[in-house]
């Protein structure tokens, strides 16, 4: 994601996490910056995101079984292959 093309509200929830976590590059986080002031659904879908944060905090990643977390790990690999068709 490294274009300075502008970004699509699909872009922008693809990325959200990276913003949040401050891990977008200076050019991204620019182009996230500069959709949410065109886009009051982009800024609402953020705000509803921090909401969700603040209200769950931070899950350890010890709290999930073993077992779930490998089902859970197959199911997205399977899921991302049919992105690609």
């Amino acid at each position: 994601m490294a274009s300075n093309t502008e970004m699509a509200c699909q872009e922008l929830v693809e990325v959200i996490t990276d913003y949040l976590e401050g891990a977008l590059s200076d050019v991204d986080r620019v182009r996230f910056e500069e959709h949410l002031k065109n886009c009051r659904h982009c800024r609402t879908y953020l705000k509803q995101m921090r909401q969700t944060i603040r209200a769950l905090g931070r899950l350890p990643e010890t709290s999930i079984p073993e077992k779930a977390k490998a089902e859970l790990l197959a199911a997205f690999r399977e899921w991302n292959k049919g992105k690609g068709s």
